[in-house]
């Protein structure tokens, strides 16, 4: 299992910090906002009323009764609870459905590049990940073409992510029933990484939102298995909560594994987490979503200005991933140059594939307008030479 690279740029970025050096911080995918403060009154109130035992291994059922709640209201789907658990992050739920569906010697297709933790995820369980290379053209997601090029005996399925990690693109809805076809084709399964949802900032045709509601792998396919977080647009990072929905028929043997190895996802933060679709929170949270949206219309000119390679504007999530300048020739030492010298925390295409990666960087823009004009006067400081 390959280490987490951007972690590494934080601990350092962090000692520098100490040094008493101001680092801008660009590297770690964490909204930069405080958890909305009615999410924060919960977990109080829950804390004070001592509500901090065991719950059920699948959840609360007045969480999962509020997120069948969301995914009717938001999405236009009716989902029974029976099918929703509560997990420990999204990392939670991703770990919990390679365990149900791979055996040693399986492979899943992702695509490179992509957010590293779901292929070490297979690692764990001796089964593997099979990147594909993808490319700007299809905004970095896989086609119906690679999937059918790509499939072997031991594959099991496809996992996707849009909003992806690392370029923030969305996939099209017509592109995902495409996908589906194909896979179906093979009697697979379709596995949805969707924790950005709710950060999409251009509707487009035939892309995330049909109408008013947001689009989820769950309208091109009833029975994928969707991940889903409270840790991006909820604001809930270190709170370590997400979900799964999942086929009605997978619903007992996860519930074992729940059981098995988490007994049950962290009881005060349930509790918290019921706020999260109150009004006065989804408010809160929309107000910061515009706020994302300011920040990646700033950055994304301002890089291009100075020499970063960015092919599209990216549709939401809070990441730009780039093309380092013409002169340099490897993202590892390119970043850490930018840290050690100009003191701007930028992770390493490396971390999240192999194809091309050591021309890429993914920049994070979770910190304010202000911080991110800093980053921008030392980037173009950097590749001036001064």
């Amino acid at each position: 299992m390959a280490p987490f690279r951007v972690m590494k740029v934080l601990r350092r970025a962090n000692e520098l910090s100490a040094q008493g050096l101001d680092v801008v911080h660009m590297e770690v995918g964490e909204p930069d906002f405080p958890t909305p403060a009615p999410i924060i009154r919960a977990g109080a109130r829950a804390l004070s009323a001592g509500q901090l035992k065991y719950t059920d291994a699948r959840g609360l059922g007045t969480l999962r009764e509020a997120i069948a709640r969301y995914y009717q209201t938001d999405y236009g789907l009716d989902i029974d609870e029976r099918r929703i658990f509560v997990t420990v992050g999204g990392s939670g739920a991703l770990l919990l459905t390679t365990a149900l569906l791979m055996d040693p010697g399986d492979n899943l297709l992702m695509s490179d590049p992509g957010y590293p933790c779901n292929r070490h995820f297979m690692t764990a369980f001796a089964s593997s990940s099979q990147l594909v290379p993808t490319t700007a053209e299809n905004r970095f997601h896989l086609t119906p073409q690679q999937v059918t090029e790509n499939w072997n005996p031991r594959t099991r399925g496809v996992l996707l992510a849009s909003p992806a990690n690392p370029t923030g693109n969305v996939m099209a809805d017509s592109a995902m029933h495409q996908l589906m076809k194909v896979v179906s084709a093979h009697d697979g399964y379709l596995v949805s990484d969707e924790i950005y949802h709710g950060l999409v900032y251009e509707p487009r045709g035939g892309g995330v939102h049909s109408g008013d509601l947001k689009y989820s792998a769950l309208h091109a396919d009833p029975n994928a298995f969707v991940v889903n977080s409270f840790s991006k647009y909820f604001g809930m990072t270190g709170w370590r909560l997400g979900w799964l929905i999942a086929p009605l028929d997978a619903a007992d043997d996860l519930e074992k594994l729940a059981q098995n190895l988490f007994i049950c996802p962290p009881t005060l933060s349930q509790h918290a987490a019921v706020a999260a679709f109150s009004a006065p929170a989804r408010e809160i949270m929309e107000r910061q979503r515009e706020e994302f949206r300011r920040r990646r219309d700033y950055l994304v000119p301002a890089l291009r200005d100075i020499g970063f390679d960015i092919h599209d504007m990216p549709d939401g999530a809070f990441y730009v991933y780039a093309g380092i300048p013409e002169g340099y020739k490897d993202s590892e030492p390119f970043t850490e140059w930018l840290l050690e010298e100009h003191h701007v925390a930028v992770t390493p295409g490396t971390d999240f594939g192999r194809h091309l990666a050591n021309r890429k960087v993914r920049f994070s823009y979770a910190q304010p307008l202000p911080r991110l004009s800093m980053a921008v006067d030392r980037l173009s400081q950097a590749m001036r030479g001064q």
